[in-house]
């Protein structure tokens, strides 16, 4: 059986489309973009269907586990628009790390690397214009190495700011730019593997 030829591409994943080529629900899913991937593609992780952003894409079978189950920790940044203000002190419990409900109801703490309010969220994402930026909300900017289950839309809520839109931006140095959403960039191996800082198995 011949290999599988290895690709590495960067999606800006819309709203409202869910991280997956097959489904047995009535989702929008990845095959309905206007470009067509090689067969064998698969998502790195995945974005749910009202999350937005970089979503990578390859045929490569040992990029998930090097990325997320290897010893050290990737950072992954998100832009997220909330309700209402947030204010220093609640910002300041963000970034000491947030107790949240995970799988089999065990409490965790998220701790975020980092966690800002954003005042010109254009200015990191060019497509972050809202209609409810008309009512009371913020924008953060949130930089975390784990991945739990809907795990920044628990934090703000547990700090009663309800999250209206998440952008994944960057994960490590693979970062989303003005990539417009539904648009797909290609990149080649050896830049794939070093943006991500993780030693490639195939040389």
């Amino acid at each position: 059986m011949s290999e599988i030829p290895r690709r590495y591409f960067l999606l800006n994943k819309p709203h409202n489309m869910v991280s997956q080529f097959v489904s047995s629900h009535d989702v929008k899913l990845l095959c309905d973009l206007d470009f067509k991937f090689p067969e064998h593609t698969h998502a790195i992780g995945r974005l749910d269907n009202d999350s937005e952003g970089l979503l990578l894409l390859t045929t490569d079978k040992k990029v998930t586990r090097l990325l997320f189950l290897g010893d050290s920790p990737h950072n992954r940044t998100y832009l997220i628009m909330v309700q209402n203000k947030v204010s220093p002190e609640t910002l300041q419990q963000l970034q000491n790390g947030i107790p949240i409900k995970i799988k089999n109801g065990e409490t965790y703490i998220a701790k975020p690397v980092s966690a800002e309010i954003i005042e010109n969220p254009l200015s990191l994402y060019k497509f972050a214009a809202d209609h409810r930026d008309a009512y009371p909300h913020s924008w953060l900017l949130i930089t975390l190495t784990e991945g739990k289950f809907h795990q920044v839309r628990k934090m703000v809520l547990a700090l009663r700011h309800r999250c209206q839109r998440l952008i994944r931006l960057s994960i490590e140095n693979i970062v989303l730019g003005d990539l417009p959403p539904g648009e797909v960039k290609e990149l080649d191996e050896a830049t794939f593997y070093r943006l991500l800082e993780i030693k490639n198995p195939h040389t």
